[in-house]
């Protein structure tokens, strides 16, 4: 479990961004895979999940997930859901109600406002990063009082840009919406190379936020011991794993 300092040194939640270690999955799912959307058994994903929720220390209440469709669609928590929930971002005021994403190469991003005590969950793949999702969030928290000196947020580990090949369309997808996006690109042998962090990190800055952690972690090297959806097709197999993000106020 990796923490972000700027979130930590808060005393106001409890979070975590996790990888693949210390759980109950096997084979392609070793071993902490918190997808219950991936084919593993769910009776490994319950017990991960329930390991995530003791490292947190939630002892009333499970981690609240969605099920993810790489919108920019954020879902306001006021009570705990009775039914499956459908978008890319959870806010709460919810004391010790843990909210959570998935990943397995897209940015995790847990936010908070310090001030008016809001959290937030959210996933951004370059889908919902296009979409401006972090900034439909964020726009969420001033309606709800926030100010921007307050939010702190903590990008996590998510594919680095030199993992991360692209093609000439999605850049000029990109570069239509603004040239200003030229800069999150890179050539390097004829191939085209996307900088997800560092453009989800340039939109933190755009709108006002200046308390940013950046845990630079690439989830598609093997040796940082995350699951990577793009390392698995590299490699043929036929599915892949999970990696878990919780942030719960105290």
């Amino acid at each position: 479990m990796i923490y972000s300092k700027l979130l930590h040194k808060t005393n106001i939640v409890n979070h975590g961004f996790f990888n693949k270690t210390n759980g109950f999955s096997k084979g392609i799912y070793k071993s902490l895979n918190c997808g219950s959307g991936s084919k593993d058994k769910k009776s490994f994903v319950k017990k991960n999940l329930n390991y995530v929720q003791s490292k947190i220390c939630s002892k009333k209440n499970k981690i609240i997930l969605l099920y993810q469709v790489h919108s920019a669609k954020f879902i306001h928590i006021k009570k705990i859901p009775q039914k499956k929930i459908i978008g890319d971002a959870l806010i709460t005021k919810n004391r010790n109600l843990p909210i959570g994403i998935l990943t397995a190469d897209c940015a995790p991003i847990l936010l908070l406002d310090r001030n008016k005590k809001i959290i937030a969950a959210v996933h951004s793949g370059w889908k919902g990063a296009y979409k401006n999702i972090i900034t439909k969030v964020l726009k969420k928290f001033i309606k709800l009082g926030s100010n921007k000196k307050d939010i702190i947020a903590a990008i996590g580990p998510a594919i680095s840009q030199k993992s991360y090949e692209v093609g000439e369309e999605f850049k000029d997808k990109f570069i239509s919406k603004s040239k200003k996006n030229r800069v999150f690109f890179k050539y390097k042998r004829k191939k085209i190379y996307f900088d997800l962090t560092n453009f989800i990190y340039n939109q933190l800055i755009s709108f006002g936020i200046s308390k940013i952690d950046v845990i630079r972690k690439d989830t598609f090297d093997k040796k940082n011991n995350f699951f990577s959806a793009r390392r698995s097709i590299k490699k043929n197999e036929p599915d892949y794993g999970r990696n878990i993000s919780v942030i719960m106020l105290r």
